[in-house]
């Protein structure tokens, strides 16, 4: 009788540990973070629209989403290159992807204005 309950676990653990190793990520990520970390150690910000821009193309094609805020530093970065058209362009669709961003985007699209 103690087999039963022991079984029972066993299965529920196994349950658990096949749900979670079949989770997919849901954004794909491709160079995101360290341009972001390469953006802090001052990295030229062309260099960084080239790399951002490349991989949005594959995670385009692939159909997956980037992830949050990828739009938002793209944007900031066009911002640093003074093309303003691209910054306002990016953080519009950071808005519509990340419906959570937009009060910080209208605050950044705002100041841009000014």
């Amino acid at each position: 009788m103690a087999k039963t309950p022991l079984l029972a676990l066993a299965l529920l653990g196994g349950a658990l540990l096949t749900g979670c190793a079949s989770q997919s990520s849901l954004y794909q990520w491709e160079s995101y973070q360290p341009q972001v970390y390469q953006h802090f150690k001052g990295a030229a910000a062309e260099e960084q629209v080239t790399a951002l821009e490349r991989d949005l193309q594959k995670i385009r094609s692939s159909g997956k989403t980037p992830p949050p805020g990828y739009h938002a530093h793209l944007g900031m970065l066009y911002a640093n290159l003074g093309k303003d058209d691209q910054m306002v362009q990016q953080f519009q669709t950071e808005k519509q992807l990340f419906p959570e961003s937009a009060a910080y985007m209208d605050f950044l699209l705002k100041k841009a204005k000014k």
